[in-house]
């Protein structure tokens, strides 16, 4: 019976979930919309960001390591995280006046716990794969309302790597007819789909940029011993000089090197590599500030020069729109100004789409997919052989 009123509906009310690689909190949006595909009417009734606390956010950066992490972890946080994420979309319709009679679904990403893009061909039990936790059963049973979640697992299913997942959002919000525009998120790591104008020859191209707030944010917390989280608007990092030589050695790295599809993680550039970085940096004698600004530097340039390589030589982009905690960053904005000289950076909050909302918005569009029947990965960006629906379903 809930399935069905749920498909007879002309209209929804989801709320998106969003928790990324930064570890920082939950996002959720609580959307309606109208509508399916392009035609999709969106409205953001409301949005709130929930923070882990510390213990949380060091248990999950533990779990995303081979070193430290184990099964018992897993499958605990599996179950702790969900209870969160229910409490999370409980909150937010608290914080809107909004009754939870009135949500017809949540959507929600999941926290990514490890993500292999690559099968190892040298053990064959290690496919390409992938693992969000945050159990959808959980969050169904503890809300009362139908959730949709797991996405990325499908779309490796059928060839692709499982991310990005944004493209398919970014079309729907963003495609204009006559200029080219990338939409560039910048969370725990840095995700960009370039939107030829609709004039235009030529269709989306999207990939993982690299890292975005990841080696920023582990670098700040260790240099402060634990007392900051982030380097809050470019703050430290403007008061340093980038160090040229760290940032050549950091832009060698393979990732940089490979071409889209491309996606990475935390098993990538985490914790174990921000902090072997760091203590690099400390024996050669940087001083703190210089290392934050290369930090900060390592991500505007991946960013750039994933453009140069990949994206302009085949597209004509007028703005660069930014989203995610690192569009507060101004020194990480100034930075990719000076580097991107021929086109506007501006925020996605310029275009009425708020840069904090942003991503729990577009999980709310891909369950509405699901919810249509309509496919909703981008086979262009993940490498995918054919569209396909993402998502799985857990009742109340």
């Amino acid at each position: 019976m809930v399935l069905r009123t749920l498909l007879n509906k002309t209209s929804l009310t989801i709320a998106g979930l969003m928790s990324g690689t930064s570890l920082d909190g939950i996002d959720v949006a609580i959307v309606h919309l109208e509508g399916r595909g392009i035609e999709t009417s969106i409205k953001l009734l409301h949005f709130e960001s929930l923070p882990f606390d510390d213990e949380m956010r060091e248990k999950l950066k533990r779990l995303c390591t081979i070193e430290h992490s184990d099964v018992a972890q897993v499958c605990g946080m599996n179950f702790a995280i969900a209870e969160r994420f229910a409490d999370a979309v409980i909150q937010t319709a608290q914080a809107a006046n909004i009754s939870m009679d009135d949500i017809d679904l949540i959507s929600t990403h999941g926290q990514t716990i490890w993500h292999i893009p690559v099968a190892d061909e040298a053990d064959r039990f290690l496919p390409k794969s992938t693992l969000q936790i945050g159990d959808l059963s959980v969050i169904a049973k503890r809300t009362g309302k139908p959730v949709v979640g797991d996405f990325r697992t499908a779309d490796i299913a059928v060839g692709g790597q499982g991310a990005p997942l944004v493209p398919y959002g970014d079309d729907l919000m963003f495609r204009d007819a006559d200029k080219g525009r990338i939409l560039q998120n910048i969370g725990g790591i840095g995700n960009c789909t370039a939107l030829p104008a609709a004039s235009a020859d030529g269709g989306m191209i999207a990939f993982d940029t690299g890292p975005g707030n990841m080696v920023m944010d582990q670098v700040v917390y260790e240099l402060s011993k634990g007392k900051l989280s982030y380097d809050a608007s470019g703050d430290w990092a403007a008061k340093g000089k980038v160090h040229n030589g760290l940032l050549a050695d950091m832009l060698a790295h393979p990732y940089f090197q490979e071409p889209p599809p491309k996606t990475t993680g935390r098993e990538m550039f985490g914790k174990v590599y921000a902090s072997a970085w760091l203590v690099s940096a400390l024996e050669q004698g940087v001083s703190h500030e210089d290392i934050v600004a290369t930090a900060t530097a390592f991500t505007a340039h991946t960013i750039a020069r994933g453009y140069q390589e990949y994206i302009l030589p085949q597209c004509s982009i007028a703005e660069v729109i930014v989203s995610g905690g690192g569009a507060h960053n101004r020194t990480l904005l100034r930075m990719l100004g000076e580097l991107l000289p021929d086109q506007t950076i501006l925020t996605s909050d310029a275009l009425g789409i708020s840069c904090d909302a942003k991503e729990a918005i577009l999980f709310a569009l891909l369950g509405n997919a699901f919810i249509q029947g309509e496919p909703n990965n981008v086979p262009a960006a993940t490498g995918a052989e054919r569209p396909t629906i993402l998502g799985k379903l857990a009742l109340p």
